[in-house]
């Protein structure tokens, strides 16, 4: 056995849904340094370009190729990591839409496709692989928002689907607890991603990211989580713009 080899047989692994950009490939890369990550998105040439830039870096990375939304996808794409990891020792929920709307101009369709993505992928995922995150006595951190608290005008739809989300992570960490796995959300406020230059188009505003939240400053929220001893448990993380413009 290479030391490569070996290296990745006795790591801890990660799988990090969303993980081709912002939020997601920030966690991706930060975890990496000694996780075996499982990059989870719906593009290969995405996930290929952040396993290329991952080369070379701490026990490796495997490709996690899904439509979250798609159960026959997911389970496809799991199957294999099943066969040669045995636990699973991180689930970062990452991946996520966020349509604005008024309320008065979201039709069904927008409201099934949000929760479809937000919510109901996310605990059909976590249902998927608890067998191994049970086995590693694992982590899943879910990545919500400050919206997961408040919502505002044209947010209903968003806000819905965030609000959902910290209710079945408050409800998965009582369940689970007695299982040995811990349960993070993480609420970060406005982060410098693409999905933060959709938004300020919608709302006509000029983006200046330097003004908001890094990435890498929630995959170390996440990070913190995850390292915590086994005699904590970090539940609910929530990390602000400080206000102190850069510009």
């Amino acid at each position: 056995m290479t030391d490569q080899s070996a290296q990745t047989a006795t790591a801890r692994t990660a799988l990090v849904t969303g993980a081709t950009r912002g939020i997601g490939r920030a966690v991706a890369q930060d975890l990496a340094r000694d996780h075996v990550v499982f990059v989870g998105g719906r593009s290969a040439q995405g996930i290929q370009r952040v396993r290329d830039e991952l080369a070379g870096v701490g026990p490796g990375t495997r490709a996690f190729v899904a439509d979250v939304t798609d159960d026959e996808q997911v389970e496809a794409a799991w199957a294999p990591l099943r066969e040669e990891f045995p636990g699973l020792d991180v689930l970062v929920h990452s991946a996520g839409i966020a349509p604005q709307s008024l309320v008065a101009d979201a039709p069904r369709e927008m409201w099934e496709q949000i929760f479809d993505v937000n919510v109901i992928s996310v605990a059909q995922l976590t249902r998927l692989v608890l067998p191994q995150l049970r086995e590693a006595r694992g982590d899943v951190v879910a990545i919500n928002s400050g919206s997961g608290f408040v919502s505002r005008a044209s947010s209903a739809l968003y806000s819905g689907t965030k609000f959902a989300l910290r209710a079945f992570t408050d409800a998965l960490r009582e369940e689970e607890r007695v299982q040995g796995v811990r349960v993070t959300s993480v609420h970060p406020g406005r982060v410098a991603t693409d999905m933060q230059a959709e938004l300020h188009e919608y709302m006509g505003e000029e983006y200046h990211p330097e003004d908001w939240i890094r990435p890498e400053q929630i995959a170390a929220a996440v990070r913190l989580a995850v390292d915590a001893t086994r005699d904590a448990e970090v539940e609910v993380i929530t990390v602000r713009p400080s206000g102190m413009k850069t510009r």
